[in-house]
């Protein structure tokens, strides 16, 4: 079942840790790729300074300002793309990243392979700006609940990765990882 705007309009924080264990779901040369979400960062407002919002709201950031589920894609670097879902409530900018899946190989139908780092999930689902303002509630992309639950116990929480610029944002522990067995 997808994931109804309800969830994606609640704290960011928590949204990042219940977005643990659900499905990403792609549509990519007509096929559905899928993957369970095991990695995640949280990015809450102007006053989190790792926030792309941050420094007010502008041409780049005006998608972290739209209605929670909206897709924010952006180019990292000049070369990765980035996958955030907005969260939260509109003109609040707000979003989860999304870090790192664990694909299913399709050929043996099994959990194979993890993939970490937003660029590389990005690579692997084909998102790109393309997918920058979409909803996750279309044809195109959605979230599916996972199919089994995340005890508090498996999820790690840790400084996000890359934002050392952030002063005293750098040490928020805003980075939820699945413990995998």
């Amino acid at each position: 079942m997808k994931l109804g705007k309800d969830f994606f309009e609640q704290n960011t924080l928590k949204i990042a840790k219940s977005l643990l264990g659900k499905t990403l779901c792609v549509r990519k040369n007509g096929k559905i790729l899928k993957g369970t979400i095991v990695e995640t960062e949280a990015y809450r407002g102007e006053d989190d300074l790792a926030c792309h919002a941050s420094k007010g709201r502008t041409k780049r950031t005006e998608t972290l300002y739209k209605k929670a589920g909206t897709v924010y894609a952006y180019l990292i670097y000049g070369m990765h793309y980035c996958l955030n879902i907005v969260t939260e409530k509109e003109n609040y900018p707000s979003a989860v990243l999304i870090r790192g899946v664990l694909t299913e190989d399709n050929v043996r139908h099994s959990m194979s392979n993890i993939v970490s780092g937003p660029g590389r999930v990005c690579r692997h689902f084909g998102i790109d700006k393309t997918f920058n303002g979409l909803d996750v509630f279309g044809k195109n992309i959605w979230i599916e609940e996972g199919g089994f639950k995340i005890s508090p116990r498996e999820i790690l929480k840790s400084k996000r990765i890359g934002v050392d610029y952030a002063k005293h944002c750098k040490d928020y522990l805003w980075r939820f990882n699945l413990a995998l067995k």
